[in-house]
């Protein structure tokens, strides 16, 4: 391992937030090293309670996020948040948006803010996050708030690096019975109709709740409802009441899940072969054949990906044609 990750991740252990930022950027940049510094802050992880906070675009989060982990770092928690936002077209980076939202926070004590970019992944959540989540717990954070771009299904993704979900919508926004087709509502633990000022807030708490009530017939139990304004501070006692439940449950409970853990390996794993298809097929020349043809008429791009999977896989294990 280089000597600066070294040096960084015992500055970040012991509380400095600028080597904790550093760490994050040399993780997130993939630069030398930092396999190994990920692999040296992992035994010492898995303490921190991490909550999802996902939902339609518009619904509020970011000050949802901002009034919750001011509440929680009051209490004597220290908090990280990490804000995924919607990548730029142009350089790849985050739009920092979320960043700009939770301003009043940034200052505060105990809280540290990073903002990252999905970099087009699907789910608004790529593994990079998911390293910072790792090092925010390596870093001693009682409480790590994950807030997703917001893009419909495919949030689903926030679950693999979350300990809980909690799903944020409001009314008037049309999308209280969609959000339940989109299928986003089956990985929330917890429901939250914010922007109760604006009324209409109970009937659309109500439709959730309907909602809830027939497709967990037979359970055990149903998430619960809230109706909250982060504007004006509404029903934000109760759901941080019901949040310090969750941390207080995961400081009693184990330190991993064999779930979670499952889904971390395929991650890195998913990512790690992406790289090395890219860089095989960029090395060779493979692609620019493969294309060539294609343009020529005498391929097209189904076969193509079989060439190149073929390259490292055995061609029996290929499997073509109708599903």
């Amino acid at each position: 391992m280089e000597e600066m990750p070294r040096q960084l991740i015992d500055a970040a252990r012991q509380g400095s937030e600028r080597a904790l930022a550093r760490l994050i950027s040399h993780v997130e940049d993939r630069r030398p090293g930092w396999k190994d510094a990920m692999k040296a802050m992992y035994p010492h992880t898995g303490r921190a309670c991490v909550i999802g906070i996902t939902g339609s675009p518009g619904a509020g989060k970011s000050t949802l996020v901002s009034e919750i982990a001011l509440r929680l770092a009051t209490s004597g928690l220290t908090i990280g948040i990490v804000a995924v936002d919607p990548s730029s077209p142009f350089s790849g980076g985050a739009l920092l948006g979320d960043r700009v939202r939770m301003r009043g926070i940034s200052a505060a004590s105990g809280v540290f803010i990073r903002s990252m970019a999905t970099r087009g992944v699907l789910g608004g959540l790529c593994q990079a996050a998911k390293d910072v989540v790792r090092i925010m717990d390596f870093a001693r954070k009682d409480v790590i708030l994950i807030e997703t771009v917001g893009v419909g299904q495919d949030e689903i993704e926030v679950v693999g690096a979350a300990d809980h979900v909690m799903l944020v919508t409001f009314p008037g926004g049309g999308d209280g019975i969609q959000a339940i087709k989109a299928g986003v509502m089956e990985i929330a633990d917890l429901f939250v109709v914010n922007k109760a000022d604006r009324g209409g807030a109970d009937e659309t708490a109500s439709e959730i709740a309907a909602m809830l009530e027939l497709s967990s017939e037979g359970q055990a139990g149903k998430p619960p409802v809230f109706t909250v304004s982060a504007l004006n501070g509404d029903g934000l006692t109760d759901l941080t009441a019901a949040l310090r439940g969750y941390i207080n449950r995961k400081k009693a409970g184990p330190v991993l899940e064999q779930a979670h853990v499952r889904r971390e390996i395929l991650g890195i794993l998913e990512r790690e072969v992406t790289c090395l298809i890219r860089e095989r097929v960029a090395s060779n020349g493979n692609m620019e054949a493969c294309i060539a043809r294609i343009m020529a008429g005498t391929s097209d791009p189904y076969t193509a990906a079989d060439e190149i999977i073929a390259l490292f896989a055995p061609a029996s294990r290929i499997k073509g044609g109708m599903p």
